[in-house]
């Protein structure tokens, strides 16, 4: 079976974003660009390390390299929803990030769950969520994958918005910290009461 390799170096846009009422989310990566739209499904967790790590690799781009970084985002960003339609091509299972030292780009790869993965629990399944910070290895060359490669302002955009998506959701739990249900959770700070 061949696999699909989807590569926006550059994209014209590179979002994560979400479908469905908070709760009820499915989170997406999707790239557009040369006529073409890419949407990759993930995990929240997935969105919140990818976001995570991607300011540590800058930092280590600018502490290691001397690459010039912009201070932050826009204000505003990119808050427009995913382009229609989003189908989803296949879902993450790892994220590989790299720094291309030569172009000075920020390069990103979501890589489709193997066969072994898809036996995992989606709980499990994030809390195993692998950020590379190289290329050197490639695994599962059999595996579909989105690769885009974005400059450092780009990268501080997808930042900024990933970290919008991820926060708008349910509120957290102010003992607990998980989400609150419009009808109250079972807080195991409360011994299992509706909070």
């Amino acid at each position: 079976m061949t696999h699909q390799v989807h590569a926006f170096e550059p994209p014209e846009r590179f979002v994560a974003g979400t479908v469905g009422p908070p709760g009820d989310r499915t989170f997406f990566l999707q790239a557009r660009g040369g006529g073409r739209l890419v949407s990759v499904a993930l995990e929240k967790v997935q969105v919140s390390l990818l976001a995570e790590k991607l300011e540590e690799l800058l930092s280590e781009a600018q502490r290691r390299f001397g690459v010039k970084l912009p201070e932050t985002g826009p204000v505003g960003g990119d808050n427009d929803p995913l382009d229609a339609p989003v189908d989803e091509e296949f879902r993450v299972g790892t994220l590989g990030l790299a720094f291309d030292v030569d172009t000075e780009t920020v390069v990103i790869e979501a890589i489709a769950v193997g066969e072994a993965e898809v036996e995992v629990g989606a709980a499990e399944a994030a809390a195993e969520v692998e950020l590379d910070e190289s290329e050197d290895e490639e695994p599962d060359d059999d595996l579909d994958r989105l690769r885009v490669r974005l400059t450092p302002e780009a990268t501080r955009e997808f930042i900024g918005r990933a970290r919008r998506v991820v926060n708008a959701g349910r509120p957290p739990c102010p003992l607990c910290g998980q989400p609150l249900d419009p009808v109250g959770h079972l807080c195991p700070r409360h011994n299992g009461y509706h909070r």
